[in-house]
């Protein structure tokens, strides 16, 4: 009889899973976390987070929120693969900044601010 470690590695992956976890890793990627990094972020561990995005598990609407707040991508964007095609780059930007936490917009705040005074300096 097989023991149900046995019966979940043989758990064949749903293709809406597949597509959610490989939209998941690509935001994950370009949002430069490793696998390791964002489990600790959204509170799960990082198996689940290898499983979820090859696929073989699927995610919580809890873990979805979360990845969407900590990635800053939209909903639409794991679930359905939709940008924000209607979206600026400055407006999609912004969007983005404003999916921080306060304490991060204000590190961004900080940090735009010097690279504006050195390009005031560099003049």
């Amino acid at each position: 009889m097989a023991d149900q470690k046995d019966i979940k590695r043989r758990r064949i992956p749903k293709e809406i899973n597949q597509q959610i976890g490989e939209r998941c890793r690509h935001a994950r990627e370009a949002a430069g976390y490793t696998q390791e990094r964002l489990a600790e972020q959204i509170g799960v561990s990082t198996q689940f987070l290898s499983d979820a995005e090859r696929g073989i598990t699927g995610m919580s609407v809890t873990t979805i929120i979360k990845l969407c707040n900590v990635l800053s991508v939209s909903a639409d964007f794991l679930l359905l693969g939709r940008n924000d095609s209607d979206d600026t780059p400055a407006l999609s930007f912004y969007s983005r900044i404003q999916r921080l936490s306060e304490q991060e917009r204000a590190l961004i705040e900080e940090m735009t601010n010097l690279m504006i005074q050195s390009f005031h300096l560099s003049r």
